[in-house]
């Protein structure tokens, strides 16, 4: 089970304690993107937004906590970084039950940041499939933190069944993916 691999740096640890501090209820939010990858499972990469795919109890908190956090927000010039809803990502049907905590050393008291476990998070980035998508995928499968039969299943079962259109071109970018992580060695 992945956890925070090191205690939240700055200026993510700030930005995140001026936010907590700024909000007047309790909001969670269901982090993926570069963030997630970083902070939750240590891959070495920048990034500046903190993706965020919903909030609860009420997902219409997206447009309060753009305005206290978001590009062009006070906290986004003090910190240079940002909370970005994105919207209406695809994503696996029942990545709540597979959340896992984010940034509790921060002791935070109303913000609650959860992150998608790996195969989820792999899985948001299919339909956009740009470079640093590929890379964050490659690197999650290098690091050990996804695994070809699991990636594969859950496409097939929870993530396939729930697109409008474009089966064949997300399939083919499954497959061009399976061969980029676990290449197939010769035989000989």
């Amino acid at each position: 089970m992945p956890r925070s691999v090191t205690p939240t740096p700055e200026p993510w640890s700030s930005f995140l304690g001026s936010l907590d501090a700024a909000l007047s209820e309790g909001v969670q939010l269901h982090c993926i993107g570069g963030f997630v990858v970083t902070q939750l499972y240590g891959i070495s990469r920048e990034t500046s937004d903190l993706d965020v795919l919903t909030t609860l109890p009420d997902p219409g908190r997206l447009a309060e906590l753009q305005r206290l956090a978001g590009e062009g927000s006070d906290l986004h010039r003090r910190f240079r970084v940002y909370l970005q809803p994105v919207p209406f990502p695809m994503h696996p049907e029942d990545y709540e039950s597979r959340l896992v905590p984010m940034c509790a050393d921060l002791g935070l008291g109303k913000l609650s940041l959860l992150g998608l476990e790996a195969h989820d998070l792999a899985l948001t980035k299919l339909d956009r499939n740009s470079d640093v998508d590929r890379q964050d995928v490659l690197a999650l499968a290098a690091a050990g933190w996804i695994e070809e039969k699991t990636l594969r299943e859950r496409y097939a079962r929870e993530y396939r069944p729930n697109l409008p259109s474009g089966q064949k071109k997300l399939d083919l970018t499954v497959e061009l993916w399976v061969e980029m992580c676990w290449p197939k060695k010769p035989p000989g």
